[in-house]
């Protein structure tokens, strides 16, 4: 009855659910010099522990210091930095955008009073042939009169 016992905490040890008390059981069983020959691989083991309970490690361990909070600080500054540095680049292309963007209406507005000034220089050139025209024609008329004046003079 002992070793079926034994064979049912051997099964419920590997699936991790005996208590404390059952696994000292255990350890006392596997220790001992009676174990059965199919549960002997199992006595390597539990030797193991119960020799390895009394060994400690004698050595001093060396933590690091924590450094941490001094890192975020600078990271969080130099975050802040390059947050103000990308906000001040940001404005400073807006504002030549803006400034491209008023020169090309200024071009265009430009150019529209150009070609109306040259419209009006068209029309003011019209203007003046018909003047000149007008002007020729007027001489003509004046050279008609005289020679008009002429002969009345001499006819009288």
């Amino acid at each position: 009855m002992e070793l079926a016992n034994i064979e049912k905490l051997v099964e419920k040890y590997l699936n991790a659910e005996t208590t404390l008390q059952e696994e000292q059981i255990l350890q006392e069983y596997f220790t001992s010099s009676n174990v059965a020959a199919h549960l002997q691989k199992y006595s390597m083991m539990f030797s193991y522990f119960k020799q390895s309970k009394g060994e400690t490690y004698t050595k001093t361990i060396q933590l690091k210091p924590e450094k941490t909070k001094k890192n975020w600080k600078w990271l969080s500054v130099a975050a802040s930095i390059a947050l103000l540095f990308s906000a001040f680049l940001g404005n400073q292309k807006y504002q030549e955008h803006q400034q491209r963007k008023q020169f090309v209406q200024i071009t265009a507005a430009l150019q529209m009073v150009s070609l109306n000034l040259n419209k009006g220089n068209e029309a003011l050139y019209v203007v003046s042939n018909n003047l000149n025209k007008g002007n020729d024609a007027l001489e003509h008329l004046n050279t008609y009169e005289e020679t008009v004046n002429k002969v009345l003079s001499k006819v009288n």
